[in-house]
């Protein structure tokens, strides 16, 4: 039966069991994930990272999944368990955390190699024919079922899902060197002087951190890796490195079947990449379209009324332009513009907000002026208090990174930080 066959395609994913990696610090976040694991973090207006690859695995057909946490991961766990426990076990599905733990050693996760290997026991009562490895921090929509043909036609013993980015923007990423069929010869993990890809002259083949391995093959690599000592005990490092030369490994290009261009993805892994990211929401046609019926992005999200926007006094008008105000908002005689406002902001008046991405329940005291700022959940923002005009200033209290953009949270206004803020 053809791979591409949607009958045969429901069997794939059936038959696969995801594995999402959710452990990440983000360190180059800073105090964006000083209280948060990276998966956990806000992204356009309503959503955390992790709802991505959750969201695509329900989409494609996949209803077994693990979610392997470790970092600061009190405000991930409250997320999945307050908004993904919708499944029937009793059909067997399933949503299962599965934290760090010490399973078979003393230690904590190691690797991401490692992270699986401490959860092998767990894999074996399932008895997958193939186990999806993915990244909980990145921002795409993705049929995985596509993924699994790719790797059924190829009868490939690990397939490593790839995009295409500069040759400067792949020196951070794990690179792929692939013959004419996409069979992987040498994978470099952030190499200096990134091989571009065939045909391409300027741009190079990056994994994407996500992976569909055969799973008896799986076990026996990674019981390898377990006791190799001189492993760091990651895939990219480690594992696949080690298997090129021997075994069947294929790259899946992540391009659209019907224009054969490259669908969005972004890895928000600095404050500059995760503004940017949400910036490019408040476009009029944005490439991540959230309003997609057809693949939607599922959450938790409180109950909440409808965002309200008051006064119209010539000085004082509450109003939003080419902004994205999710619910629970009131904008009291103030102007946000080019902004993103996640849930519960509140904005007093007289205040203006430009080009900012307001995390959920922060508070604008009146008079304020706020310009390409990162404000974190809860900040109270006194009245009076400006933002985003005078660098010096701004880096001296809150961090400023090399594009200009403000971040501010809690600690840095001198404001307790509480459990709900995480």
């Amino acid at each position: 039966m053809n791979a591409r066959d949607p009958r045969y395609l429901n069997q794939l994913t059936r038959n696969t069991l995801a594995l999402v990696l959710a452990g990440g610090r983000g360190a180059r976040l800073h105090e964006l994930t000083e209280r948060r694991a990276k998966p956990a973090l806000y992204f356009g207006g309503k959503f955390r990272l992790i709802d991505f690859p959750l969201s695509n695995c329900i989409n494609s057909g996949i209803h077994r999944i693990g979610v392997l946490t470790q970092y600061k991961s009190h405000s991930l766990i409250r997320h999945l368990v307050e908004g993904w426990s919708f499944f029937r076990r009793d059909l067997g599905e399933f949503i299962e955390i599965l934290p760090a733990s010490q399973r078979t050693t003393g230690d904590w996760y190691k690797g991401t190699a490692d992270a699986i290997y401490q959860n092998l026991d767990i894999v074996r009562t399932l008895l997958p024919k193939y186990v999806l490895v993915l990244s909980g921090d990145h921002v795409y929509k993705m049929d995985y079922g596509a993924l699994l043909a790719h790797h059924e036609e190829n009868d490939a013993d690990l397939t490593v899902a790839c995009v295409g980015v500069s040759l400067q923007d792949a020196k951070g990423f794990g690179v792929m060197s692939v013959d004419k069929d996409f069979r992987v010869r040498q994978f470099d993990e952030k190499p200096d002087d990134p091989q571009p890809m065939p045909g391409m002259d300027d741009i190079a083949l990056a994994s994407m951190g996500n992976y569909v391995f055969n799973t008896e093959f799986l076990f026996r690599k990674l019981e390898e890796d377990a006791n190799n000592a001189d492993s760091r005990h990651d895939f990219g490092h480690d594992i696949i490195p080690s298997i090129i030369e021997e075994h069947r490994v294929f790259a899946y290009p992540f391009l659209d079947s019907e224009t054969g261009r490259q669908p969005y993805w972004r890895d928000v892994g600095t404050l500059d990449s995760f503004y940017e990211a949400n910036m490019e929401l408040v476009s009029v046609e944005p490439e991540l379209n959230l309003y997609d019926k057809e693949w939607p992005i599922r959450t938790y999200h409180l109950q909440l009324p409808s965002a309200k926007f008051v006064f119209r006094d010539p000085d004082r008008e509450g109003k939003a332009l080419d902004s994205v105000v999710s619910a629970g908002c009131v904008i009291s005689g103030s102007a946000v513009i080019d902004s993103l406002l996640f849930s519960n902001v509140r904005i007093h008046s007289y205040s203006k907000i430009t080009a900012s991405v307001l995390l959920p329940e922060v508070e604008v005291g009146r008079h304020c002026r706020i310009h390409r700022a990162i404000i974190d959940r809860g900040c109270r923002i006194p009245p009076g208090t400006v933002i985003g005009e005078d660098r010096a200033a701004d880096a001296k209290r809150y961090r400023v990174t090399d594009k200009g953009v403000v971040l501010v949270t809690a600690s840095m206004l001198g404001q307790e930080e509480t459990v709900s803020q995480m």
